[in-house]
């Protein structure tokens, strides 16, 4: 019993005699550096990832936002539900459209997938 007394009695001396602050030496600038490089193939993968994953979805999304703003009444579109429809009215979130010969319904505007065709401002006149 004594001894393991001893043994956390030479271990408390032994901390309070180590430094609180460790000192600065060449070796540990070295080695802060080699770790500020290592996390640089891991940067390079994540820029990599944005080009090629991120940007392009952002450039399809204000395409689609620009499709969208520029459909008006007249235009064919098909919706995401592969229905073809022509639009005769438009409201502030959502299009008017016919989808057979007396059949009208609301489809709201992030449910168009494309334009079949835009009719022309002379066309629409």
């Amino acid at each position: 019993m004594t001894k393991m007394v001893f043994s956390a009695a030479h271990l408390l001396l032994a901390q309070a005699a180590t430094p609180a602050v460790p000192a600065v030496s060449a070796a540990a600038g070295q080695t802060q550096g080699s770790q500020l490089l290592s996390f640089l193939p891991m940067l390079l993968i994540f820029g990599a990832i944005y080009f090629l994953m991120f940007a392009p979805q952002m450039k399809k999304q204000k395409a689609h936002a620009k499709m969208l703003s520029a459909l008006g009444v007249g235009d064919e579109i098909v919706t995401t539900g592969g229905l073809f429809a022509v639009i005769t009215g438009v409201k502030d979130d959502r299009f008017v459209v016919r989808i057979g010969d007396n059949t009208k319904v609301e489809l709201g505007k992030a449910f168009v997938h494309a334009a079949l065709k835009q009719l022309s401002a002379d066309d629409k006149k």
